[in-house]
């Protein structure tokens, strides 16, 4: 019998013949142990090592809706891959099936309507690449290659979010397919409960197909660059930087990365290889008034180098790119700041001296403006103060690094629990750590709770950060 073996979601395994699948879904399909399957089942956080029996190559809604149909009706584990970006590995999933979007990357921009509609397996340069044409944008991330889908489903922010609001800021609607196959518009007069929860709350309702966002006037040039210090003027250098981005224009975003400093080609090579604070901004406005707005921020300590000036903005987005390319282990563990203080400054000193590995950073986003005139409950998405997202990228090569790497980030991550605010963001939670979901929710985990039971009583879309019905 030529069949496919799968896992079910109650533990037991099942087999299926090729023939009844093929019948099922009409689709192409890349099957374990075929000419194209370690490509496929490729995600960008090398660690996550995770063996789908059967990856599904939609492109259409009628695809997708056949795969639901499909895995629920036999009661088979379901992932879903875009950019296959997350953090935690969970596009895929062992012995499972996988709704692979790769080939449904359409982004169409109604210029009158300042509207754009991007297909699920589109990345943010996808994105970007089609509404920079008219000098439009949506709010998204920091990393282009990075799939729209994941971002968006858990938030979204960048380098246009205090300006803009965050990326489910302005989600206008979604086209979706639920776990009893049916195919719906959700938006704010339809399925509203359902728009609600997809605004951060994940992948935990369904599979988007389609998003709609809202669309601004920004670029195609702005004032964007970096300023980089040397590590050891770590205190003075923030003192100044909160102060400074405390008084700063909601067209300003500047964040702090902190690192051994890699082989730019405007550093100066002695450089290379040493501790280094780097201010990374981006004015989204007129460039003469960006220069005025970026002068006390430039102005800060006594830089190594910098470069800050007008730039396109789809060069800006890609500009943190050649750090993160896909294929290293990776492990993050986040924090919320309300404040950059002395005693964050001093475990964030003493963590930066004991690097274990040329890659690892420490990255703090700034998050206000726009994104805090939202009321915590018009979305999931939980902290709508003006804060710091501080992220410990632990980054490496080696497998037998990995305890190393991961132990460095955890330790920081506990000696600054005192000092945060209590919330997470989705989207940076680590393998691992899925206890911690209600943290990234707060008061409104029990909507989502309900939503969930409402859409997926049977928990069919259950890898992700699972919010149990």
């Amino acid at each position: 019998m030529d069949a496919i073996r799968f896992k079910k979601m109650d533990g037991t395994f099942i087999e299926v013949e090729k023939s009844l699948i093929k019948k099922s879904i009409s689709a192409d399909f890349i099957f374990h142990g075929t000419d194209n399957y370690e490509q496929a089942r490729s995600l960008w956080n090398g660690m996550i090592d995770k063996s789908p029996s059967m990856l599904v190559r939609v492109t259409s809604t009628q695809d997708v809706q056949d795969t639901v149909n499909f895995a629920r009706t036999h009661g088979i584990l379901l992932a879903i891959k875009s950019g296959g970006h997350n953090i935690a590995g969970k596009a895929l999933v062992d012995a499972g099936i996988v709704i692979d979007f790769q080939l449904m990357t359409d982004v169409l921009v109604n210029e009158q309507q300042k509207t754009v509609k991007v297909s699920s397996g589109a990345t943010l340069a996808d994105v970007d690449a089609a509404t920079q044409q008219y000098g439009l944008v949506v709010p998204t991330g920091i990393n282009s290659t990075t799939g729209i889908a994941g971002l968006t489903l858990g938030g979204g922010f960048g380098w246009t979010t205090r300006k803009f609001g965050l990326t489910i800021d302005n989600l206008r609607s979604a086209k979706m397919v639920t776990a009893s196959g049916e195919l719906l518009s959700v938006n704010a007069n339809e399925n509203p409960d359902l728009f609600w929860a997809i605004r951060g709350g994940g992948g935990n309702f369904g599979v988007v197909t389609e998003f709609e966002f809202n669309l601004h006037k920004a670029g195609p040039e702005v004032l964007a660059g970096m300023v980089i210090h040397p590590f050891s003027d770590v205190k003075n250098v923030l003192a100044q930087y909160q102060s400074a981005i405390d008084k700063a224009p909601d067209e300003l975003t500047c964040w702090v990365v902190m690192r051994k400093a890699p082989p730019l080609p405007f550093l100066p090579e002695e450089w290379h290889g040493k501790e280094v604070l780097v201010l990374a901004m981006c004015y989204t406005g007129d460039i003469a008034a960006g220069q005025l707005a970026t002068k006390e921020i430039r102005n800060i300590g006594q830089p190594i180098v910098e470069a800050v000036g007008p730039m396109p903005l789809v060069n800006w987005q890609a500009a943190f790119d050649p750090l993160l390319t896909a294929g290293a282990r990776n492990y993050w563990k986040s924090h919320d700041l309300s404040k950059i203080n002395p005693a964050t400054v001093f475990e964030i000193e003493q963590a930066i001296h004991t690097l274990p590995s040329d890659e690892c950073e420490i990255f703090i986003a700034h998050l206000g403006g726009a994104m805090t005139k939202v009321a915590k409950h018009e979305t999931p998405w939980l902290n709508r103060e003006s804060h710091f997202t501080m992220n410990v990228h632990t980054r490496w090569q080696q497998p037998e690094d990995d305890e190393l790497c991961r132990n460095w980030a955890r330790q920081l991550h506990a000696n600054l629990t005192k000092h945060a605010m209590g919330s997470i963001y989705v989207n940076f939670i680590p393998e691992g750590d899925d206890s911690s979901i209600g943290e990234a929710y707060g008061a409104n985990f029990a909507r989502l709770k309900s939503i969930k039971q409402q859409f997926d009583p049977a928990n069919l879309f259950r890898i992700n950060q699972n919010i149990v019905p």
